[in-house]
């Protein structure tokens, strides 16, 4: 059948036909999965609100404003340096919420086990929930257990949804950059996909390499008071490429990065050179970018490098105008190349 929708302005027609099937490039964040988005879900599901396609929805219940979300989680390894599938779920909900402005409140959280997986492992898993839904200041106020027999599933699935509170005013979404803004990163990028894969295949690399997930939500918070900011994103399938590649699409805009200023740590950056990654493609668990006032800019980056998870923030582009909204890179040499969004699958199941 054909299916028709409008995305951002535009009308597609795009014929489903029944050889098509889902390959893992579907959930890796870039082309695939903005293609079986656009072609199945949003035609048939996407009708009835408006599509910001944020990291959550917000709605209106009686003037007050919340932001929704959703999420499901798969790794292998369930545990890997700095974290596990427990911790992963936590912390990408309430990034999620807090990605437009909201205030985290509470989560539900449902697990599929796959039979004869120990207690013992499902027990650590929910003892860190625990710890990672304390550190955010959120609650799990409500859940759900499905056992699938063995080989049903791969140990463990973990879905997530959250409900934040979005205060006042607060407008950040995707489509709100403006020309001029200034773009900071969090900290180093590519820290969580390399840990994983790492723990998965085996690697050993000389230094301790440990994923970045965590809670951004009290980052956010302290950012907000000190200026003006536009958009929030965490980086996570797809890595930073896809990520800015989607708000320069969603804005409308061109966002130019400087090579110079990109901060990936030698071990990460060793590791993708050996496996043939790119790390602007390789996935964040606790980093956020954002595209700030540029008189704020300053600000901001100041009170990011008082906290926890914003000590290493850097500035890494702006925001300019062109013909076509685009991603590109200035490259230490002085050049100029184009950042696409994430084609296919990297790294799977790593979030």
């Amino acid at each position: 059948m054909n299916n028709e929708f409008d995305f951002e302005g535009y009308t597609c027609a795009i014929p489903i036909k029944p050889s098509d099937t889902i390959v893992l490039g579907h959930g890796s964040g870039g082309k695939l999965s903005h293609d079986l988005i656009n072609r199945l879900f949003l035609p048939e599901l996407g009708k009835a609100a408006p599509r910001a396609l944020d990291d959550s929805a917000i709605v209106n219940i009686n003037g007050q404003r919340l932001a929704l979300t959703t999420d499901s989680h798969v790794v292998s390894p369930l545990f890997f340096p700095g974290g596990d599938i427990g911790r992963l779920a936590i912390c990408g909900t309430v990034n999620d919420l807090a990605m437009v402005g909201a205030k985290p409140i509470a989560l539900t959280s449902g697990f599929v086990i796959e039979e004869g997986l120990p207690f013992e492992v499902i027990q650590r898993v929910v003892q860190s929930m625990r710890e990672a839904a304390a550190e955010a200041g959120v609650f799990i106020a409500a859940g759900d257990t499905k056992v699938v027999q063995k080989g049903g599933a791969d140990k463990l699935f973990i879905n997530t949804a959250g409900v934040g509170l979005v205060e006042g005013n607060v407008n950040i979404s995707g489509a709100n950059a403006q020309v001029d803004d200034v773009v900071i990163i969090s900290g180093s990028i590519g820290d969580h996909g390399i840990a994983v894969m790492s723990a998965r295949e085996g690697f050993n690399f000389e230094t301790d390499l440990r994923s970045d997930v965590a809670p951004l939500n009290h980052l956010i918070a302290a950012m907000m008071n000190a200026g003006e900011i536009h958009v929030l994103r965490d980086p996570t399938r797809g890595g930073l490429a896809t990520t800015l590649n989607e708000i320069a699409l969603q804005s409308n805009l061109t966002i130019e990065l400087q090579e110079t200023t990109l901060p990936v740590k030698p071990q990460v950056h060793a590791a993708c050179e050996m496996l043939g990654f790119d790390p602007l493609y390789v996935a964040n668990e606790g980093k956020l970018v954002a595209f700030v006032k540029a008189d704020d800019a300053e600000k901001i980056l100041a009170v990011m490098h008082r906290t926890r998870y914003g000590e290493d923030s850097v500035i890494i582009g702006k925001v300019i105008k062109t013909t076509h909204p685009q991603v590109r890179l200035r490259t230490a040499i002085g050049g100029t190349r184009l950042i696409d969004m994430l084609p296919g699958e990297m790294l799977p199941r790593i979030c």
